[in-house]
């Protein structure tokens, strides 16, 4: 078995056309160096220089070193490649993020992370809690953003920031002339659009509103578009109400039960690939920034919980 470094040493020899140089590229001294080429000949039984110059290759030479340039080239590109997956510059990330931080904190962060990153492939799914939790579990993603309950069995989770659920209504509602701040007792008589990111909210006056709410609505660009069109209104995280069409408003709730927490999840048990790690905990640190510019609450929570 001819090693790897036993064949670029033979190559570098072939390229300079004699030892001395090809010892000073290698950082090795000239006799160590014909001590390898005489193991290379020895092991093959055939000369691989017509001279002890070693300015000339033999047939046997220029063939041995065809085969070498090649698979030193495959060698080292194939080495570069685990090394950049390793080192967090390569590979594939699949992440699957609710709507509000898909669309208002991930794309500029994404937009450096990836810039470093060239040859990192990203999938990203826009989905409510619930897949997102579905999908991380499965093992369908690396990453899920979301707001779900607590610990979670089978996942583990980093917490980011937390933002208020808020009602949406139109301009024209009663509700938008009772000013910022709203108690259940407001939406007595109200037709409440119930979605997947308010559904499991403790409160008990809210959870009564659900029981009797006619429509349950997944996407949110179909639930904006209903409240739009006076069919009711709808509880929102604050993050989801950042850029909401000119006539939907937005009033905060006096309920402290109305609040989500937004965590980072990957599946409990499993070491996340290098740029899985490398993004969780750059995410996390860019995220607390982004929602305390948006007047959120970041949480700063450096250890990850349940890995």
């Amino acid at each position: 078995m001819l090693r790897l470094e036993a064949l670029r040493a033979f190559v570098e020899v072939a390229d300079h056309g004699n030892i001395k140089d090809a010892s000073e590229r290698l950082y090795r001294t000239p006799s160590a160096l014909s001590m390898t080429l005489k193991q290379i000949e020895d092991r093959l039984g055939c000369p691989l220089f017509e001279t002890d110059r070693k300015s000339s290759l033999t047939d046997m030479g220029r063939f041995l070193y065809d085969q070498s340039v090649v698979l030193l080239r495959d060698y080292d590109r194939a080495m570069e490649r685990i090394e950049a997956q390793s080192k967090a510059r390569s590979g594939r990330l699949r992440i699957a993020s609710v709507p509000s931080v898909a669309t208002l904190l991930l794309p500029t962060f994404l937009q450096d992370f990836t810039a470093v990153r060239p040859d990192l492939d990203m999938d990203l799914v826009d989905t409510d809690s619930t897949d997102v939790r579905l999908l991380v579990e499965t093992g369908q993603v690396d990453l899920g953003i979301a707001g779900l309950a607590g610990d979670l069995p089978g996942l583990a989770s980093r917490p980011i920031f937390r933002d208020p659920f808020k009602l949406v209504c139109r301009n024209d509602s009663p509700l938008a002339a009772r000013g910022p701040t709203l108690d259940w007792g407001d939406l007595e008589g109200e037709a409440l659009i119930v979605n997947e990111a308010a559904r499991n909210l403790p409160s008990p006056e809210f959870q009564r509103l659900a029981t009797d709410a006619r429509f349950s609505v997944r996407n949110v660009a179909s639930l904006v578009a209903l409240v739009q069109s006076g069919m009711g209104v709808t509880l929102l995280p604050a993050l989801a109400t950042v850029n909401l069409p000119a006539d939907l408003t937005a009033r905060s709730l006096r309920d402290p039960a109305c609040m989500r927490t937004v965590s980072l999840y990957w599946r409990a048990g499993r070491v996340p690939s290098p740029v899985a790690q490398r993004f969780l905990r750059d995410f996390a640190l860019a995220a607390q920034h982004l929602t305390r510019t948006l007047g959120l609450e970041p949480i700063d929570e450096r250890p990850a919980s349940g890995s």
